[in-house]
């Protein structure tokens, strides 16, 4: 049996809004609160020794959201590879932004590089934030590289895929967690999900504490992974 050991742990934020209209406070207020939740989590996960920490922070079908709640989802996003990146620095974490960066506003794409290279030498943790993320969008990008590096079809197979999508050179996820209460992963990590082990509670994300990232590593400790053995 595998080691239980839990270091890759990917999360889907889900419930910001919800968590804000359940109050009475503004939808924007569920962001900014969500947003506070993953630097706590953050630090959480440092503290358990996890080594790998992967959030689902804006699709690629978000862009369908009010043009007002995508602005404030763009600043939010910068303020923290900007104005909060020496705090994710302090912490060690190395950022690693996936998606489909392009297509992100210029001063954001000019922000994730600079944050990226600023921490990529740091080795406490991997924090990956996945920005502008769909599963299927990510699979069609690697085989858009294979077919630009034209790979011999006899060559083709499945570590060759790995290595050219946006989580190259990492581990897939140990666990998924998605709050909430949906049940589904919505495109998230649909390539590296194979084989993870699948956590839904019904708390939305700005709830999540300490005791739930308690919860979740001591539900990993009971899965038996066995990987098609």
């Amino acid at each position: 049996m595998a080691e239980k050991k839990l270091n890759h742990l990917a999360i889907i934020l889900d419930g910001n809004r919800r968590w804000a209209k359940s109050r009475g406070l503004p939808t924007l207020e569920g962001h900014r609160r969500g947003y506070d939740n993953v630097k706590k989590v953050g630090k959480w996960c440092l503290e358990k020794e996890i080594g790998i920490l992967t959030v689902y922070a804006f699709s690629t079908e978000n862009w369908n959201r009010s043009k007002r709640e995508v602005g404030y989802l763009m600043r939010l996003l910068k303020r923290a590879l900007t104005k909060d990146l020496s705090e994710f620095h302090k912490m060690g974490f190395s950022l690693r932004i996936l998606g489909r960066r392009r297509q992100l506003p210029k001063d954001l794409q000019q922000a994730i590089k600079k944050a990226m290279d600023l921490t990529k030498n740091n080795s406490k943790g991997i924090l990956n934030i996945c920005l502008n993320y769909g599963g299927r969008a990510e699979i069609t990008d690697a085989v858009k590289k294979i077919v630009r590096k034209k790979v011999l079809v006899s060559k083709i197979d499945e570590s060759l895929v790995s290595d050219n999508l946006y989580t190259a050179g990492l581990p897939d996820p140990d666990m998924i967690v998605r709050t909430s209460g949906e049940h589904r992963l919505s495109g998230f990590l649909l390539w590296q999900a194979s084989y993870s082990e699948l956590y839904f509670i019904k708390r939305h994300w700005p709830e999540f504490s300490k005791k739930d990232l308690e919860d979740v590593i001591k539900e990993f400790s009971k899965r038996q992974r066995r990987f098609g053995g």
